[in-house]
């Protein structure tokens, strides 16, 4: 479905009398990516499971079959085959179309820098307004050759890649995608390169790289990447703690909830909403049932009930394991007791939306007390109650967390929002709003 149809659609939330039922999300898309990607240059064939089905995994799977990697679905829900081509990919015959995915340019950026061929990579409307000069500076250093829009800061992006050479980087900010693409280039590098974190981000490349023969070294927030060549792995996917977010929020918030997510994903990397919840007090509300290990990630089922949280100040090193699930969080904080300060997140600005400026907007349409600050906001919470927040009209701003947390935020407002670009929630969670009538018409009882 193109960006301009998942805009026009609308949907209408109320809020029910209980919010009661077994959800399984899905797959976690931040690995969902780079089992494809890491499977896709290594040497032999994998099975991957439980991998996303959102609109950015697809950006993904697509840009990998248009340079000769075969992806095929084996009939099973989630589950392909990839066929590796080892470390060298096919020219494509045209442009390259990441979408809606920054994931999905920043990391195969790395990957196109290293092959022997002229490739052009771009996306959609939001994704080419982008910054893009934070990857590119790092692998130019790498010998790669790259323009862009906009003097090099912005899609589309055309590569000349090849003959890169290891460097040391200092990170001038923690991000994940930053360093995978850094990462993943020096796998092709003459020598080792050397990345140095201000702070640490989710670490799924440096598990599936060591699982598949990677020879990567740790040392506190430094990594050294060696070149070496991969070896494909099975992967089964865990579930997505980023849309598990909205299901727990609910839950917590809800004056009348029992919600189980089940097999979710819990790497430490990106638990800072699980922890933050706590700091507000969630308690025996929020219980991680279950916990194992699957394919090198932590898992564990979600349990929560009806909550009464307070507010918290969220900064520093939390911001980069919860930076996703800010907006949603906007939500729990609006029904917290007491104020909320989130501060460190002017990386929200450039995301598929300004997260900051459009969350406040939509909370404040549905009367929320918030306002932004240059590098986050501040959300005065009246605690749990009928009048917390008053249904109306809001947008999604073409932004799938938006769209989703104004989802939440009407299943928890008094009377009727009307969620504009409803579908946008198909960018990352295609069944978002049938989990969301599961919930609201469920009377299973855990």
């Amino acid at each position: 479905m193109s960006s301009t149809s998942r805009s026009r659609s609308s949907r209408d939330v109320t809020r029910p009398n209980s919010l009661d039922g077994i959800i399984s999300v899905p797959g976690d898309k931040s690995i969902s990516h780079r089992s494809l990607i890491l499977n896709a240059i290594a040497y032999g064939d994998a099975l991957v499971q439980g991998l996303s089905g959102g609109d950015d995994v697809l950006s993904t799977m697509h840009c990998l079959q248009a340079m000769g990697v075969t992806i095929e679905p084996t009939g099973q829900a989630g589950s392909y085959s990839v066929i590796g081509r080892g470390p060298q990919l096919v020219e494509p015959s045209d442009i390259l179309n990441a979408g809606n995915s920054g994931t999905s340019i920043r990391l195969l950026s790395g990957i196109l820098a290293a092959q022997p061929f002229v490739s052009v990579i771009t996306g959609d409307s939001s994704l080419r307004t982008r910054p893009m000069q934070r990857i590119l500076d790092p692998l130019g250093q790498m010998g790669a050759q790259i323009m862009g829009r906009h003097e090099n800061t912005l899609a589309p992006l055309v590569f000349r890649g090849g003959n890169l050479r290891g460097i040391e980087y200092d990170l001038p900010m923690a991000s994940a995608q930053v360093k995978s693409a850094i990462m993943l280039a020096g796998l092709f590098a003459s020598s080792e390169t050397v990345i140095h974190q201000p702070a640490l981000s989710r670490d799924h490349t440096e598990r599936m790289l060591s699982a598949m023969g990677g020879k990567v070294k740790k040392d506190g927030l430094n990594l050294t990447v060696l070149p070496t060549e991969l070896k494909a792995v099975n992967i089964t996917v865990p579930g997505d703690i980023s849309s598990a977010s909205f299901w727990i929020v609910a839950g917590l918030c809800h004056p009348n909830a029992q919600i189980m997510v089940r097999g979710v994903g819990l790497n430490p990397s990106r638990t800072g909403i699980i922890d933050v919840l706590q700091d507000m007090r969630a308690g025996d509300a929020l219980q991680l049932l279950n916990q194992r290990n699957e394919g090198g990630e932590p898992v564990a089922d979600i349990l929560v009930t009806s909550a009464e949280l307070h507010g918290t100040e969220i900064g520093g090193d939390m911001i980069p394991r919860m930076l996703d699930e800010v907006p949603i969080l906007a939500v729990a904080a609006c029904f917290a007791i007491g104020d909320t300060v989130i501060r460190d997140a002017a990386e929200l600005r450039v995301k598929e939306s300004d997260r900051i400026a459009t969350t406040v907007s939509e909370l404040t349409r549905l009367g929320a007390d918030i306002e932004a600050t240059a590098d986050g906001m501040i959300i005065h919470g009246r605690g749990p109650g009928e009048a917390t927040l008053e249904g109306a009209e809001c947008e999604s701003h073409t932004d799938h967390r938006l769209a989703m947390s104004m989802a939440v935020a009407g299943l928890l407002a008094n009377g009727k929002t009307t969620v504009h670009g409803a579908l946008d929630a198909s960018v990352s969670y295609t069944e978002l709003w049938q989990d969301l009538d599961i919930l609201k018409l469920s009377l299973i009882h855990i």
